[in-house]
């Protein structure tokens, strides 16, 4: 039978505990072999464990049924462990007898009562927004009560649409905080939250966060078409290449942010030959038409046609030749080809320049490359004709092209001036040539955006076709923005 002695302060039983007959209702250091009751009824209580020797135990009694309520946890002596973890440990259960145990250092203190006072945090995958998100990295953490939370970071695009503002995050835990950056302004920017701070009193498993408040910006699906100015005509020579020609229209749209200014330039036809004689010097080169520019779309201007001993230029389209080289076309190279090169002068005083769709001298001796029909405005309309050569009544091609002679290419079609024609008189003009047309951008969109010129400098106008608006550009440099 066992034996029990009762002293002043403690039960002495064969069970080899010795129990303190106080009751604890405060913080306190338990010690080896001892036995206490616990009353957590008004809060939570601490206990600080001795040093840790193999075959050591304490035990710890729920006094008053509350463990549930207002938990024990326990602080192991430096370094060592609690159910071979790092965490404190905690007994919740109420009316437990949890009795510690101390193992050995890689166990340390250990009980079937005792769990680790830790929580744990799973991170769902964030929605909100229509976004897509990438999983909170890490997924799952677990840490005591006000331990430093590790760094937790997702990300969130929209393929095709722009991120802006300040998030409003739901169902952050207790203690966590989230700061947010946005990478990139453009079309498919990216979203990164990460999250910091100290681990809540409760767990939180399962956590799942809703992002709101935000700017995602809707694409604005545009097709365009961009044509830079024509080349002017060599003196007694060459006609004016074409200005290069690119489009989308009827293929796949361009999807540009609405946040964004984009640049628009339209470019100058080039002039005609500027000598006063024509048979020889560079100057009897026509002027190379200016670019013309929609955001990353860059049109060449068209090539000017040489006159005699001079090699004519390159370009969108390339200039006819009347004894040179001639201008070669899709200057700088682009896919599909803004245009082709210039002709030879034959039996004329000139080639014809190259146009959108075919070389000059294509459709006859010196006549000019004929441009391409383009609908994007509602009306077919021919673009980026080259200009015919001197000589030979020749007629420039399909699309502005000028005939020979002091004709001009048409404005807003970058079509190639002619080249100039000999004459047995004094009328330098007509020898010289004529100056390369004007370029032209135009732009087709869905009809709920409005196309603005923040700044000013362009000359444009905006007509409805159908369910799209379709603005137009004539003249100048400058900025656009769709709102």
């Amino acid at each position: 039978m066992a034996l029990t002695k009762l002293t002043s302060n403690l039960i002495e039983g064969g069970t080899g505990t010795d129990w303190v007959t106080a009751i604890q209702t405060s913080n306190f250091t338990a010690a080896a072999g001892k036995g206490y009751f616990v009353n957590t009824t008004s809060q939570v209580l601490y206990v600080n464990l001795p040093v840790g020797v193999v075959g050591m135990e304490i035990t710890i009694q729920d006094y008053a049924g509350t463990f549930a309520t207002n938990k024990v946890i326990l602080n192991a002596n430096g370094s060592e462990k609690i159910q071979g973890s790092a965490l404190e440990g905690r007994i919740n259960t109420n009316n437990a007898t949890a009795v510690l145990i101390y193992q050995d250092a890689t166990k340390g203190w250990t009980s079937q009562d005792v769990s680790l006072n830790a929580t744990t945090i799973s991170w769902a995958t964030p929605t909100g927004q229509s976004l897509t998100y990438s999983t909170p990295s890490p997924q799952s953490s677990i840490g005591a009560a006000a331990a430093t939370f590790p760094t937790t970071t997702f990300t969130a695009t929209l393929s095709g649409s722009t991120i802006s503002g300040t998030a409003t995050i739901a169902g952050l835990p207790s203690g966590i905080t989230a700061a947010q950056t946005i990478t990139g302004s453009g079309l498919g920017n990216t979203l990164t939250v990460t999250l910091t701070g100290t681990f809540p009193s409760t767990d939180s498993l399962n956590t799942a966060l809703t992002l709101s408040g935000l700017t995602v910006a809707t694409p604005v699906l545009t097709t365009y078409l961009v044509v830079a100015g024509g080349g002017g005509g060599g003196g007694v020579g060459g006609g004016g290449g074409a200005g290069g020609y690119r489009t989308n229209y009827q293929g796949t749209a361009l999807s540009l942010d609405s946040s964004i200014n984009y640049t628009v330039t339209i470019g100058g036809g080039g002039a005609p030959s500027a000598t006063n004689n024509p048979w020889n010097g560079d100057g009897a080169v026509g002027a190379q038409g200016g670019n013309s520019v929609f955001s990353t779309i860059s049109s060449a201007g068209g090539g000017g046609g040489s006159g005699a001993a001079n090699t004519a230029l390159s370009g969108g389209s390339g200039g006819g030749s009347r004894s040179g080289t001639v201008g070669s076309g899709n200057t700088p190279s682009v896919t599909p080809a803004q245009g082709f090169s210039g002709g030879a002068a034959g039996s004329q005083f000139g080639g014809g320049g190259g146009g959108a769709s075919e070389a000059g001298n294509t459709d006859g001796d010196t006549h000019g490359g004929d441009g391409n029909a383009n609908a994007i405005s509602g009306t077919s309309i021919y673009y980026a004709g080259g200009g015919a050569g001197g000589g030979g009544g020749a007629t420039g091609g399909l699309g502005g092209g000028a005939a020979s002679g002091a004709n001009a290419g048409t404005v807003n079609t970058g079509g190639g001036g002619g080249g100039g024609t000999w004459t047995n008189n004094s009328n330098i003009t007509t020898q010289r040539g004529g100056a390369g047309g004007s370029g032209i951008v135009i732009l087709r969109y869905i009809s709920s955006f409005t196309m603005t010129n923040p700044g000013s400098g362009l000359t444009f106008t905006t007509a409805t076709v159908g369910s799209d608006k379709v603005t137009t550009f004539t003249a100048g440099t400058g900025n656009i923005q769709f709102n």
